[in-house]
């Protein structure tokens, strides 16, 4: 249903002076309009600038040219993503329609009501990001990107979780640090899954044994992250750095830090992952382990473009290199580090 202000059929039937079915003639592609008056409708489109609706050219049968990149929510990483898929429509002629699924959006199936609701009709494509459930039984091409659980048939793009999460350990490693904490992720994602195998495998390679009690779950979110990181820094035998699986939570470590008077990198280093606009501006800023979040958006929507064109993509799980990137919030361990 058109909404106020919107230019409709009508508006384009009255500047060309023909029938409201004769311009849903010529929008629909059917034939039995003169071209003296296909002209003139399409003259008056395009000076109205009436665009029909992705949901009634759906609806029609037809497709919307149109690509969803479905979230659970907007975050700073979404966004992120979202830049790199916008980046990569260029001339593929394909529009973006970014969906999220609200307040719920995070709860167990969200995608899946999602494409029911959008798929074949407002797009026709979809890329899903940080889906809770992987399902081959979709109507439309689908490409996932970091997905929760582990390998898929259904085309993947996501950054090398172990490996970075190895050089951000490694690197603390490097400065001094034994006795490093782990603020976990999310426990139904694969990338949280991937960067504590990461974080455990470069300890295990140091010799050092992982304390159960050096290792809590933030999920990702500097709101869920604050008490697990007091737990891990209001004690005796604290941590003298902490490797956190994203810079949200990373930011709640120094948060927590410096409420009891610790001082980054002083008295604690702490390394996140992501490398997000917000880690630059963190108090101090933070050292982190890059994703090529453009990158996987970009090839993201070259997967599914891919697939629309009948084609298959060169690979079926991409994974794109992760790097660590130095700020200020790493250094060796005090000496008198308790």
């Amino acid at each position: 249903m058109d909404g106020p202000g919107r230019v409709r059929m009508a508006d384009v039937a009255r500047a060309a002076g023909v029938s409201v079915p004769t311009v849903s003639k010529v929008v629909g592609g059917r034939d039995g309009v003169a071209p003296a008056t296909l002209a003139r409708v399409q003259a008056a489109i395009d000076e109205l600038g009436y665009q029909a609706s992705l949901g009634a050219q759906g609806l029609r049968g037809r497709r919307s040219n149109a690509v969803g990149v479905l979230l659970a929510e907007f975050t700073s990483f979404t966004n992120e993503l979202l830049m790199g898929v916008s980046d990569a429509l260029g001339e593929t002629g394909y529009e973006l329609l970014a969906y999220s699924g609200g307040a719920n959006g995070g709860a167990v199936g969200w995608e899946r009501r999602s494409l029911s609701r959008i798929g074949g009709t407002l797009v026709d494509a979809a890329i899903l990001v940080t889906p809770t459930v992987v399902s081959t039984d979709t109507q439309i091409p689908v490409v996932v990107v970091d997905p929760h659980f582990g390998p898929t048939d259904i085309p993947t793009v996501e950054g090398d979780n172990v490996a970075g999460a190895v050089a951000a350990t490694e690197h603390l490693l490097g400065l001094g640090h034994r006795r490093i904490a782990h603020l976990a992720g999310r426990e139904d994602l694969e990338s949280s899954r991937r960067r504590e195998q990461g974080f455990r495998t470069a300890m295990a390679g140091a010799g050092l044994a992982v304390d159960p009690a050096s290792v809590r779950v933030g999920g990702y979110r500097r709101e869920t992250s604050t008490a697990p990181a007091l737990e891990l820094l209001d004690r005796p035998d604290r941590p003298t750095a902490v490797f956190a699986a994203n810079d949200e939570s990373a930011v709640a470590v120094l948060e927590v830090a410096h409420r009891l008077g610790l001082r980054v990198p002083e008295d604690l280093s702490v390394v996140g992952f992501d490398n997000l606009p917000e880690s630059a501006l963190a108090d101090p800023p933070l050292t982190t382990v890059a994703q090529p979040l453009r990158e996987m958006g970009s090839a993201a929507l070259t997967m599914v473009v891919d697939l629309l064109r009948g084609e298959e993509p060169p690979t079926r799980r991409l994974t794109l290199p992760t790097r660590l990137v130095h700020r200020s919030s790493t250094a060796p361990p005090a000496r008198t580090a308790h």
